[in-house]
């Protein structure tokens, strides 16, 4: 199943963080500006929500572009990873 990513920046006095990830079921994934995966189950799609919670906890952000840019790249690069292996 297909699934749109989404979080909440909220601004700190160390800078803007990431939190609160979900993910939606969704037809027509926006790659271009959002982020999607695809996950096989539920179990897997929350695991990565909580990798996501666990990752960027402690990160902070300059601006909202560099941070949503943070998490797709990571996003991205866990995808491919999996891939990888499958």
């Amino acid at each position: 199943m297909m699934y749109q990513l989404g979080w909440t920046t909220l601004p700190g006095l160390r800078g803007l963080s990431c939190a609160e990830f979900r993910a939606v079921a969704t037809d027509s994934p926006d790659s271009l500006n959002g982020v999607s995966v695809e996950f096989a189950d539920d179990t897997e799609r929350d695991g990565f929500l909580q990798q996501l919670e666990t990752e960027f906890a402690s990160r902070r952000f300059t601006n909202t572009a560099d941070a949503f840019d943070m998490v797709k790249a990571y996003v991205l690069e866990h995808t491919a990873h999996r891939q990888k292996f499958m």
